[in-house]
């Protein structure tokens, strides 16, 4: 009873937020609440970073990893491995999952190939039965080596392209795809004409415009891209590019990482703009960026912003502010990265009941036949999850990307809050056909 109210009252909070008449329109999926903290993930044993030695698994553990660089500069998010082990310290204190100890192993994968593709041996030399959340680009050294093994990536952060199509991925969010997809959108229905892409100088930026494109081409919006360094200390040609003529009607969207996207926010506030709306997404912007800007008073007050999950000062996430705030370890929960790997393990947890109430092991072999099969995955955190052959993306290069919902937030009185009600599915927009009538 306890736990129907909870959902019930989580609900509730998001759907008291009304859409206009135009968002009615906008193809939405509900929020559905999470399971509160008596609910989560029952038990999970942490190992050190970079795991322990493989004779420290008994018949009687499960062992999982989860990676992502630190010490490296912007690309770090130690976060994701933080969380992972506050996971495994939280949940196993209540007695384990399904009566077994999880073994949690964390590894830095230092933002480099050799790392990752290290990491992933490792997660094979400790038999893991999954790879769960973790956060790099370089799913070309890493991926061959989990699917050599059989061993399921679940919920990697969605960098790198094996991530979308390696039969053995299984990607809780729409990556980068998504989100700048769900951008455009949410522009066209601000009412904006003209749209600047300020996104990395790379190929994996390149890749974005065409999606941007896909978005704003049936409401005839004009669209500039604007490349922009990795890493700099002055945005301001950049800024100056993107705002061009700072007309009405003109937005500029962002999608770079946190700390460039910080960088730049300093010259877009020296600026000082009078008619350009800004937007941006998940990742580029996040709660702890609009709070480092000035909140209502930065440059980031009134922006959009597309996420894949709802803002973080929703209700669903007090699980994951539980298990945080009981562990006492410094953690944003507001980094996307960090939001991911709970959504992952979430999955995990679910996958996990499924196959010890139907009698079955829990192994890389069975979870991976679960999520094969077609039946949905519900966390309450995300739409249902299912990676089944009827639910693949029509798409050579993304099949494995299955969830194409997205929400819209803006910045309102400081905080991160849902601009509507639910999730838009840009599925559509991802597969470059015509949008929903």
């Amino acid at each position: 009873m306890t736990r129907r109210r909870d959902t019930f009252q989580a609900r509730n909070q998001i759907a008291r937020q009304r859409p206009t008449a135009r968002q009615r329109r906008t193809a939405r999926r509900p929020i559905a609440a999470a399971a509160i903290a008596a609910a989560l993930l029952p038990t999970l044993f942490s190992a050190s970073a970079c795991g322990g030695p493989a004779d420290a698994t008994t018949g009687s553990d499960l062992t999982v990893m989860t990676w992502a660089p630190a010490g490296t500069g912007s690309a770090d998010r130690p976060g994701m491995t933080a969380l992972a082990e506050a996971i495994g310290r939280d949940v196993n204190n209540k007695g384990g999952l399904n009566g077994r100890r999880l073994r949690v192993l964390t590894c830095n994968e230092h933002n480099d190939a050799e790392g990752a593709k290290a990491c992933a041996q490792q997660a094979v030399d400790n038999k893991a039965v999954a790879v769960i959340g973790s956060y790099s680009q370089w799913g070309d050294a890493f991926m061959p080596v989990l699917e050599r093994a059989g061993i399921p990536l679940i919920g990697g952060y969605g960098l790198s392209q094996p991530e979308f199509s390696s039969p053995l991925s299984y990607p809780v969010d729409g990556g980068m795809p998504a989100l700048i997809g769900g951008s455009g959108r949410q522009l066209v229905d601000a009412g904006c004409r003209y749209v600047s892409l300020v996104r990395p100088d790379t190929p994996a930026g390149d890749n974005l415009l065409g999606y941007l494109a896909n978005a704003l081409k049936p409401a005839g919006l004009k669209l500039l891209d604007v490349k922009a360094p990795e890493k700099s200390n002055d945005y301001t040609p950049v800024v100056r590019k993107a705002i061009g003529k700072d007309e009405p009607g003109n937005c500029v969207t962002i999608a770079l990482g946190a700390e460039p996207t910080g960088n730049l926010l300093d010259a877009y506030r020296r600026l000082g703009p009078r008619n350009t709306r800004i937007a941006s997404v998940i990742g580029s912007v996040q709660q702890s960026v609009v709070d480092s800007t000035g909140g209502d008073s930065g440059p980031l007050g009134g922006a959009f912003v597309t996420s894949w999950y709802p803002p973080e000062s929703a209700k669903v996430w007090d699980g994951l502010r539980d298990v945080v705030r009981t562990d006492g370890r410094t953690i944003d929960v507001s980094d996307p990265g960090v939001e991911t790997t709970w959504v992952a393990y979430e999955v995990f947890r679910v996958v996990s009941d499924k196959l010890t109430s139907a009698g079955k092991a829990v192994d890389s072999k069975t979870i991976t036949a679960l999520l094969d099969s077609g039946e949905g995955v519900d966390v309450g955190l995300t739409p249902p999850l299912s990676w089944g052959t009827t639910n693949m993306l029509p798409s050579t290069e993304s099949p494995r990307l299955v969830n194409t919902w997205v929400t819209y937030q803006v910045v309102k009185g400081g905080r991160m809050t849902l601009q509507q009600p639910g999730f838009v599915d840009v599925r559509w927009v991802l597969t470059g056909s015509k949008p929903p009538a």
